[in-house]
């Protein structure tokens, strides 16, 4: 039964490389649902739905490149997992960055200027959306989600010494593009020095 899945799935893949309209609509009917309920096991619903539409448009866009070998249901419920990991961690730093900012408002004189404040946030989640895909996930689960190296390439099924490569790598870029916007101090506040 499972490899009539697999060999119905491969067939799906093949022709929706080949750009068959149809087989991406067979794909999306088949999968949408059951990504969505996956999806909102981390996330909220809209989140989720949102996160499934754009792996699916992403599967349309880059469907000649897909490594897809083996199972493509493994291959989408993974993507999702990563999507929903990548919002969470998103919403993480934006609230970590307004929590810090709230306490150092509390500590300073009312001349705030708030839309600064919200400037340097987008800035900061820009500057980590920025990253490249492998560099951005490695820092966020070690950063934020407090994951151990060693963790973090079991997930990736990479060495530990690729993922402390990839998040030093991580805070350079961060470092480099947040410069004219944070005093170093702040950075190290913020955990990216």
């Amino acid at each position: 039964m499972k490899t009539d899945r697999n060999m119905e799935d491969m067939a799906l893949l093949h022709s929706l490389q080949r750009g068959n309209q149809e087989a991406f609509d067979g794909l999306f009917r088949m999968y949408y649902p059951m990504l969505c309920a996956y999806a909102h096991r981390f996330v909220e619903q809209a989140d989720a739905e949102e996160i499934v539409q754009d792996v699916m448009l992403w599967m349309w866009e880059k469907r000649l490149e897909l490594p897809i070998e083996s199972s493509l249901s493994q291959y989408l419920f993974k993507t999702t997992y990563h999507r929903a990991l990548n919002l969470i961690t998103r919403k993480e730093v934006i609230s970590r960055a307004e929590t810090f900012f709230y306490t150092k408002h509390q500590e300073m004189p009312e001349e705030v200027d708030y839309y600064q404040i919200e400037e340097l946030s987008r800035k900061i989640e820009e500057a980590i959306d920025a990253l490249p895909e492998s560099y951005r996930s490695a820092f966020i689960m070690h950063r934020f989600k407090n994951m151990s190296y060693k963790e973090i390439a079991a997930v990736y099924d990479v060495s530990p010494k690729t993922i402390d490569y990839r998040i030093q790598q991580s805070l350079k870029l961060l470092r480099e593009e947040l410069k004219d916007y944070l005093p170093v101090t702040l950075l190290f506040a913020l955990g990216i020095c």
